[in-house]
């Protein structure tokens, strides 16, 4: 029988590649028909590619499908784009998604590479495109600042430490605080970094400063939110964004596994922190959810996740923050329903 589609179903971790092949019939009838794990490595994607071409028609197109976990699918898709392979990535929260609807009962590297093998022919997919070169180096810089400010944590704790001791070591302080001004130093270089990329790029400009105009928003959360999401490239509705997020469904882990981004819901929890003290909307939402159920946490993840879906909208429809945004749409609701009375 003739064959419509092929699908490379690819399961990303840190160190390896784990792969189905799945292909569709005219009768649009579905087979997972091959299976096997590689090295995330160059070498193992020339592996793969070569094992995947013996299996494959050379008559119909194959798709490569892969979820954006983290960091660890980027050298792939970036290899599997250089050689003019058709690439899909898509969310891990669509995927996990899907997976609940299959009669799947354990959930392994091999069974998610097969679900989505299978999403990949059942669904029409959109053809990955390169992050855009500033928000890939954005990405860059605002992870690796993130590791400096996570180190200088840690020798803060030492210097804390040390200077708690009965009889601290004088070489050991000087030391320690050489480090932190050394990590210091390198904070600022970074963010002059983003300043300059940021200031020579008009049209980013214009998105953080509407961004920024959300409460507790500053320049540097809208500089990651972006580079995150590459502007918001795979994002196609405010659930998803939330999901990718980690701010709503707890997505699987299998394996060494990542999946969602971690960057994205840690950028917004000070933001979360001010517009909760500075702005009455987001203090209501606050107040309400911890009377509701009396968990401080969880409603300021609520709040997190509101912020990070108003960036979201104000960056779609290029519109600042209104505060009265609120109110005047219930007030538009009430006028409604009173003349419809």
């Amino acid at each position: 029988m003739k064959e419509l589609k092929q699908v490379v179903g690819i399961d990303v971790a840190q160190k390896e590649l784990v792969v189905t092949l799945g292909r569709m019939f005219e009768d649009l009838s579905i087979e997972l028909y091959a299976y096997k794990v590689f090295k995330n490595t160059e070498k193992g994607f020339v592996s793969l590619l070569d094992w995947v071409k013996k299996l494959t028609n050379d008559e119909v197109k194959v798709i490569y499908l892969m979820e954006a976990t983290g960091v660890y699918h980027q050298k792939f898709a970036y290899y599997l784009d250089k050689n003019d392979y058709p690439v899909c990535i898509v969310l891990p929260n669509k995927i996990s998604n899907y997976i609940r609807t299959l009669d799947i009962k354990t959930i392994t590297d091999k069974t998610c590479s097969q679900a989505i093998a299978q999403f990949g022919l059942e669904r029409k997919l959109d053809l990955w495109k390169r992050p855009k070169s500033v928000y890939k180096n954005l990405q860059q810089l605002t992870r690796e600042r993130d590791q400096i400010v996570a180190e200088r944590v840690v020798v803060k704790n030492q210097l804390h430490a040390e200077i708690s001791e009965a009889e601290p070591n004088k070489k050991s302080l000087k030391r320690i605080k050489t480090r932190i001004r050394f990590l210091n130093s390198q904070e600022k270089e970074i963010k002059n970094d983003i300043n300059a990329i940021v200031k020579s790029d008009e049209n980013l400009k214009k998105e953080i400063d509407i961004i920024c105009t959300l409460p507790g928003v500053g320049e540097l959360t809208a500089v990651i939110v972006l580079a995150e999401t590459n502007g918001f490239e795979l994002i196609r509705n405010k659930k998803q964004l939330a999901s990718y997020a980690g701010l709503d469904v707890k997505e699987k882990q299998s394996g060494t596994s990542v999946k969602g981004n971690r960057s994205l819901g840690k950028a917004m929890h000070v933001p979360a922190l001010v517009a909760v003290k500075w702005d009455e909307n987001f203090r209501e939402l606050y107040a309400r959810l911890v009377s509701k159920h009396g968990i401080k946490m969880k409603a300021l993840v609520a709040v997190q996740r509101k912020l990070l879906e108003m960036i979201y909208t104000l960056f779609k429809n290029k519109s600042t923050y209104d505060k009265e945004y609120e109110n005047k749409k219930e007030a538009q609701k009430n006028s409604a329903q009173a003349q419809m009375a």
